[in-house]
């Protein structure tokens, strides 16, 4: 099957449907036309002009992200800054733009199921559930295959995120048995993992106050930062979507946005 971008858009929606999407969040289609001919598709976290190139070079007709283009409906569009210069580029350059955000955070098999299981979590349960749905929503809880201490499991953290910048609250030696995994940012979800047993909340964005407030709650936080939580969980998403995708007869190809980088960067301390 040589799908259309059509196709593509109402696969995604037995996926992550879109009323599983937060009311502030603005997944699906960003750019591009219905009944394009799609064969090649060319995934990144973000929709940045760097990334929009790239899939021009890899001859890709689909650019498909998680974090979409646009939030908010636009006044006007300038062309020589963000989201201006990426609209114009897909545009001249045919490539159509699709995002699976919030609803894909939410979905089974989504960004935080996908986290349960690179922690090897088991029982694993949705932290809060969409409403009206069970079985969906955002973030997961449940339990380490055994009990570690904080320094242990922040440095599978790592290893599992593949970068050694983490962030951490919590003595070293803290048991941590009951773990809630949100990617992005997670630190609104911080008292609920705590009324539902979590000992440790690994997200990304963690702010001050919540830090403070997991202090004074005796629970721990790892910071894994939002680009790695997504990243790793979304190209993990990428490729069991190219799997079905085969599964299905579509003729379609995928390729990764390998020069994709963190745009938040550690000084290294002087030596």
């Amino acid at each position: 099957m040589k799908p259309t971008l059509k196709d593509f858009l109402d696969f995604l929606e037995t996926i992550a449907p879109g009323r599983l999407a937060e009311s502030w969040d603005n997944p699906g289609l960003q750019v591009g036309s219905l009944s394009q001919k799609i064969s090649k598709i060319f995934t990144s976290l973000d929709p940045t002009f760097n990334a929009l190139t790239s899939a021009s070079e890899a001859n890709a007709q689909l650019l498909f992200t998680h974090h979409p283009l646009i939030f908010k409906p636009l006044s006007r569009l300038d062309i020589n800054s963000f989201p201006g210069d990426v609209v114009a580029k897909a545009a001249k350059c045919g490539i159509s733009i699709v995002a699976a955000h919030t609803n894909l955070d939410a979905a089974k098999g989504g960004i935080n199921d996908i986290l349960a299981d690179l922690m090897h979590l088991r029982n694993v349960e949705v932290l809060k559930n969409a409403d009206g749905m069970d079985g969906v929503g955002l973030g997961r809880i449940g339990y380490l295959p055994e009990p570690a201490g904080l320094s242990l499991v922040a440095r599978d953290v790592k290893k599992v995120l593949g970068t050694q910048n983490i962030k951490v609250v919590g003595k070293k030696d803290t048991l941590i048995h009951r773990l809630a995994v949100v990617g992005g940012s997670g630190g609104s979800l911080l008292s609920l993992a705590y009324e539902q047993g979590a000992d440790l909340l690994l997200t990304g964005d963690v702010g001050h106050h919540v830090a403070l407030e997991a202090k004074s709650l005796g629970m721990a936080l790892l910071d894994g930062g939002h680009f790695h939580t997504e990243k790793t969980a979304f190209r993990v998403f990428v490729k069991n979507l190219n799997k079905i995708l085969k599964a299905e007869g579509w003729e379609v190809t995928f390729e990764i946005d390998k020069d994709e980088t963190d745009p938040i960067w550690i000084d290294a301390p002087v030596k």
